[in-house]
């Protein structure tokens, strides 16, 4: 069942998957099942398992008569919901419940605990950095990229300072950190807020992306080339010049993919 390889219609997946989904018990393989979770449901689920069953109506309640129908909008709606539950409560109770949210079995449930971290508003950005840093490294594809959606309004808020904190982890070990710096940071991004500024100024990020410029894995490399090829279009010279410094000063295959990937859509436009 864990080592299912998942299907592409939501139709063709099995009932005893959704049905574990939906109580938690199992991760989704693939972004069709990623989409298919019932959050509310599986809220439902949750709360009763950590304790809370009988606050579950009124918190159920609120969500379905909310306007927060799309699976991007309710998850945040969702960590909110949570937050509010948890404000109430002890410290050592704010640790239980937030630690099994972040260690949860389910990866939709990690996607909460994310999202819990970003929208903290006793946190300042360096505390949310520290604290989002299991689940950009999460093993699990969806939670690695609601990691870095559920930051995205508090660098948008502290641009510089952001750049700067994150300038470390374009350096470490771990892939999906590296990778986080540079999606956390993408001028136009998927399914989130542009970054005016850096829209206007992407030389403002070369501190993240030079670093990177020959990384071995292609997860990264896409990432970096990603960025690239959000900022070639709103400033395609400065892309095409960025690149072909790069060809000059690393003469590798990393880099020279990173390149053709940066400036397709420069390319498509000749």
């Amino acid at each position: 069942m864990e080592h299912r390889k998942g299907t592409r219609k939501v139709s063709d997946i099995p009932a005893e998957v959704v049905e574990l989904l939906h109580k938690g018990e199992l991760q989704t393989v693939n972004l069709t099942e990623w989409l298919a979770v019932d959050h509310l449901v599986l809220l439902e689920n949750v709360l009763d398992e950590l304790g809370f069953g009988q606050e579950s109506k009124p918190i159920l309640h609120r969500l379905r008569d909310s306007s927060e129908k799309k699976i991007m909008k309710l998850i945040p709606a969702i960590a909110r919901e949570w937050q509010q539950v948890l404000d109430c409560k002890s410290e050592v109770e704010q640790s239980r419940v937030f630690t099994a949210l972040a260690q949860h079995r389910s990866d939709s449930v990690r996607c909460w605990a994310a999202y819990m971290v970003g929208q903290n508003p006793q946190w300042s950005l360096d505390q949310k950095l520290t604290a989002i840093r299991p689940f950009a490294a999460d093993d699990h594809f969806g939670v690695r990229e609601i990691s870095w959606m559920a930051l995205r309004e508090s660098v948008i808020a502290e641009l510089s300072e952001s750049i700067a904190l994150l300038e470390d982890w374009v350096h470490d070990q771990d892939t999906n950190i590296r990778r986080f710096a540079i999606e956390l940071t993408r001028p136009h991004g998927v399914w989130a807020k542009h970054i005016i500024a850096l829209k206007e100024n992407p030389a403002i990020a070369l501190p993240l992306l030079e670093p990177l410029m020959s990384d071995q894995a292609k997860y990264v490399q896409d990432s970096v080339s990603n960025w690239l090829n959000d900022a070639s279009k709103s400033n395609p010279a400065w892309v095409r010049q960025i690149c072909d410094n790069w060809l000059i000063i690393s003469d590798t295959k990393e880099t020279k993919r990173i390149v053709t990937r940066a400036i397709r859509s420069i390319t498509d436009q000749r």
